[in-house]
């Protein structure tokens, strides 16, 4: 079996201001890397758009609306000052959760191993009922609840690396306590959150923050001395991954210090544990990454491991 690959043109069609980081260009660049010939045995499909019905696994009825209501017909509204949407907002927005339900889906009824999901926008910073960071909703976030209501798992981890802290994923999954979230993140950094002390409810959260200017050393030993003991103890039967990439030495909007070869490793020691626990199941999906060489290179370098693990 090969990694099972999910994107949507739809998600090229959400559209941020000029000059703005989040913008179409990430998904091309990382679309232009995978058609390298290393990337030839992916299992490429299509999945439809979420139904929005899916959104309520993590956000009310009033707040779906809210959103809905707020994309334009031309042009681009801002939804706050970093937040913005356009007239194919909404459909990208149902399109990366479509790809990321369908990739659940698929590796739960045992179709592969993994699976990548090159979506945008990105989901981790969407609260319950406010959009933030770029993000309109907590995509990853629903997928881990879709996978323990509807397929009826017990236990699923969510593992978050992007240099900003899944604030977004925190808030949704803080009182689930069949999910284990764990993020590490730079601190002091937007948007201020992720202390060592926020553990949800029943413990289930695992914030690792990171001064400025750390690197491999101390990314790893974080992740390794305490995430991975913790991971492991929680047995997840499926490992879900925020893949952001915006903790590379070359991103603009933050300060760590990793490089290429640090996602190949924490992708390797995700896997690892997933065939411990988990049948070897992970989705990954994408969050940040905003120097368009390194998240390129970076994505490509986790699929590429992700495939090597699946086969």
């Amino acid at each position: 079996m090969s990694t099972l690959f999910y994107t949507d043109p739809a998600c090229l069609n959400h559209l941020t201001p000029e000059g703005h980081p989040e913008r179409v260009d990430r998904l091309r660049t990382v679309l232009a890397a995978l058609k390298a010939p290393a990337f030839a045995a992916l299992d490429r499909r299509e999945a439809a758009p979420a139904d929005p019905v899916e959104l309520l696994h993590c956000h009310p009825q009033s707040y779906i609306d809210h959103i809905r209501q707020a994309i334009p017909s031309e042009g681009v509204a801002p939804l706050d000052a970093d937040t913005h949407v356009s007239p194919g907002s909404w459909d990208a927005a149902l399109a990366a959760l479509g790809a990321t339900l369908a990739a659940t889906d698929a590796v739960l009824m045992g179709e592969a191993s993994n699976a990548f999901a090159a979506i945008r926008p990105p989901g981790h910073h969407a609260e319950r009922a406010t959009p933030m960071g770029f993000c309109l909703f907590g995509t990853v976030a629903i997928a881990a609840k879709r996978a323990l209501d509807h397929h009826g798992l017990a236990r699923v981890a969510v593992l978050d690396f992007d240099v900003h802290h899944g604030n977004g994923t925190q808030d949704l999954l803080w009182d689930e306590p069949r999910a284990l979230f764990i993020s590490s993140h730079q601190s002091p950094l937007w948007p201020g959150t992720g202390a060592a002390h926020e553990t949800g409810t029943s413990g289930n959260i695992l914030n690792l923050p990171l001064a400025p200017d750390s690197g491999s050393k101390e990314f790893r030993a974080a992740w390794e001395d305490t995430a991975f003991p913790q991971l492991e103890a929680f047995k997840p039967e499926l490992i879900l991954i925020s893949a952001g990439f915006d903790a590379h030495a070359d991103d603009p909007l933050a300060n760590l210090n990793l490089q290429t070869e640090d996602f190949i490793w924490i992708t390797e020691r995700i896997c690892d544990i997933a065939d411990a626990h988990a049948q070897g199941r992970v989705v990954s999906a994408l969050e940040g990454g905003y120097d368009l060489a390194a998240l390129a290179q970076s994505t490509a370098a986790h699929i590429k491991t992700l495939m090597e693990r699946g086969a």
